[in-house]
């Protein structure tokens, strides 16, 4: 008997990370999930949830019950362990940074909001939020996997050099993932029962948000999302393949906030003028209505309250936001005709014109797009609250999904 539950083991070991992968991602919630989408026998299956569970990933109930008014056999229950092991997040943008930690299944267990002031030394501002997530992780206790940093460029790769902060005061080609790691080992940011430094990644914002809504939000499900949105300052974009990020060659790829959607339009940091970078962020969203932001507090936060609160009832404010919305779908409507894809994501303030008039905007989108006369792409809201965050985070569970007991130190 111990020879044969051994042999399972080792057979289910293989179905370590797409299992984990599951319940991460919240598709199988019971064994008997488990069993039929791993395609393996009930042994195998129970094999596997205890070895995961062993290594203080998941839970299984140990008195299934089935639902009420049910018919079969009631299945384990499985659930990622509460007091298991967290990702540390950070994330930095124009207007400040924050720090998480970030648990399986996308859960944001404990976050630190940082400085109002990113400084011009992208060492400092690094080690700050670094020393801000270490301080989480101290006053929790939580093992850390590994960590995560979202910035508001993109990332070369494998370099991890960021090549255009353009709304910050870096220089392009900025070390930050060398930076970040070093940072890391400076704070004692260790994972395994080793002590070693847990690894660090580096990415941009959009991208990792992307995966992030992909596996626990508005795109769950869908096998080509693009996801557009703003940040702070200017507009990022992505594009998730088979649940993989699209990065290109060298980590470039879906640079969408340089497409012109005015010739004659606003100047541009990239030296092109009507870019949605500048025709569609929260800069944008003020000027055309008429209005001055506050110089506290997050300009994306505010732009995002103008619309909600006032749209109704001011005509300035309708009017810019009509406008930004006009814009965005031409944006869209030329993405759509190149990458046609089966849902789009919108996040930051784009998530507020979706919310605002999304009538409006898929109409722009179908009348100017090939694929959206022809058959209507779903147009929806992003649904995580900190969506770089828990994105910047999956980058450090990655290791974790591929190799389960490897990453542990199994």
């Amino acid at each position: 008997m111990t020879q044969t539950r051994t042999t399972r083991l080792e057979r289910g070991r293989s179905a370590l990370g797409p299992a984990l992968e599951l319940v991460h991602t919240g598709q199988a919630p019971t064994r008997a999930v488990l069993t039929a989408e791993l395609g393996v026998t009930r042994a195998t299956a129970g094999a596997v949830a205890a070895e995961l569970e062993a290594l203080g990933l998941i839970t299984v109930d140990a008195h299934p019950t089935a639902p009420v008014g049910s018919h079969g056999r009631p299945s384990h229950r499985l659930a990622i362990d509460p007091v298991g092991p967290v990702a540390l997040a950070a994330q930095i943008h124009a207007d400040g940074y924050r720090a998480a930690l970030v648990g399986l299944g996308g859960r944001i267990l404990a976050t630190a909001p940082g400085c109002g002031t990113v400084d011009a030394d992208p060492a400092q501002v690094i080690s700050e939020v670094v020393e801000v997530g270490a301080e989480l992780l101290r006053s929790t206790g939580r093992r850390c996997v590994g960590a995560g940093l979202a910035v508001p460029s993109a990332v070369a790769e494998p370099e991890g050099t960021a090549l255009n902060p353009l709304h910050l005061a870096w220089e392009a080609g900025a070390p930050v993932l060398d930076t970040f790691r070093a940072c890391l080992a400076e704070a004692g940011v260790t994972g395994r029962a080793d002590g070693a430094v847990v690894t660090g990644f580096a990415a941009n914002d959009l991208n990792v948000a992307a995966l992030a809504e992909h596996r626990h939000g508005a795109g769950r499900g869908a096998r080509h999302l693009l996801v557009v949105g703003t940040g702070h300052h200017g507009v990022g974009g992505a594009l998730v393949l088979d649940g993989r990020l699209h990065t290109g060659s060298s980590g470039l790829a879906m640079e969408v906030g340089h497409l012109t959607v005015d010739p004659e339009g606003r100047p541009c940091h990239c030296g092109s003028r009507g870019c949605l970078d500048v025709e569609t962020d929260p800069v944008a969203l003020f000027d055309a209505a008429g209005r001055t932001a506050q110089t506290t507090g997050s300009l994306l936060t505010q732009a995002a309250e103008l619309i909600r609160t006032e749209y109704a009832t001011d005509p300035a404010v309708r009017a810019a936001t009509g406008h930004l919305i006009d814009r965005l779908g031409l944006g869209l409507a030329g993405l759509v005709n190149i990458l046609n894809p089966d849902r789009i994501v919108l996040a930051g303030l784009h998530r507020a014109l979706v919310e605002a008039d999304g009538e409006r905007l898929c109409g722009v989108v179908a009348d100017r797009s090939l694929w959206g006369r022809s058959g209507s792409v779903p147009v929806l809201p992003s649904e995580l609250e900190h969506n770089s965050l828990v994105g910047a985070a999956e980058l450090a569970w990655q290791p974790v999904l591929d190799d389960p007991l490897g990453a542990l130190g199994g």
